[in-house]
């Protein structure tokens, strides 16, 4: 499965839409926001597409009905695959230990790392430039895309 992974999108419609448009060429599977939605609008033009949605919250996503639809964190499994998203990483938050990859967002560029065998990955932002990344969750390969 192709997994989506964005995040940062501080209420830029424009840059979501044109990604999800790339989302959807792609066939991915799931799409995964690591935060920082900016308001409800933003959700639910990614709920439009069509496509399972799994996102935390991040620290501008002060709405009161945003802390309703999102947590602080989300521990799921796509295809088998143990997976932690969290706006902001913090080593000390042992949270992502025994997983296979830890999506994380907040400083708006992308990196990938390793930590205790888990993938510590930060797709980029949408907020101004477009920056994301697809996890395929069958070759445990992560791709960045910049655009």
């Amino acid at each position: 499965m192709k997994i989506f992974v964005i995040g940062d999108s501080h209420g830029n419609i424009s840059n979501l839409k044109h990604v999800m448009c790339f989302a959807k060429s792609i066939n991915v599977g799931a799409i995964i926001h690591t935060g920082d939605w900016d308001n409800l609008e933003s959700v639910k033009t990614v709920l439009e597409y069509k496509i399972p949605l799994y996102s935390c919250l991040g620290n501008a996503d002060i709405d009161p009905l945003m802390k309703e639809k999102f947590k602080e964190y989300l521990e799921i499994e796509l295809d088998g695959k143990k997976i932690y998203i969290v706006h902001k990483f913090l080593k000390n938050d042992k949270k992502y230990i025994g997983k296979d990859v830890c999506f994380t967002g907040h400083l708006h560029s992308q990196k990938m790392w390793e930590i205790d065998g888990v993938k510590i990955v930060r797709p980029g932002a949408l907020e101004n430039n477009i920056s994301f990344a697809v996890y395929d969750t069958v070759t445990d390969k992560i791709e960045f895309i910049n655009n």
